[in-house]
């Protein structure tokens, strides 16, 4: 009995321990300068502009794209999509989601 009573009295200080100790606050993030290039410019700016400007090239291609499958679409009389048709649409739905990626950050 008195083993018990010592195994449950135990069980409860390791219980209650923890949780009366106090947590340290987190730190808050520490600022820091933002990186600049050589040429005295913000990286982030510049990673921002270079992320547009392949943007614009990958929607320029996505048009091109879209306009070649309507174009052999309203060639084909058939229901039945050529390989080179679906290669096509797997290629706008990659320019698409590259695009969409880079919108998200």
């Amino acid at each position: 009995m008195r083993i018990r009573l010592c195994l449950v009295f135990a069980l409860v200080l390791a219980i209650a321990l923890p949780a009366q100790s106090p947590q340290p606050p987190p730190h808050p993030p520490e600022e820091t300068d933002p990186v600049r290039l050589p040429n005295g410019k913000l990286q982030s700016d510049e990673i921002l502009k270079a992320d547009y400007q392949k943007s614009l090239d990958d929607a320029r291609e996505l048009a091109k794209l879209a306009d070649e499958l309507k174009a052999d679409l309203e060639k084909s009389d058939r229901n039945v999509l050529s390989l080179a048709m679906l290669k096509k649409t797997e290629d706008i739905e990659k320019l698409a989601r590259r695009i969409h990626g880079r919108m998200k950050h």
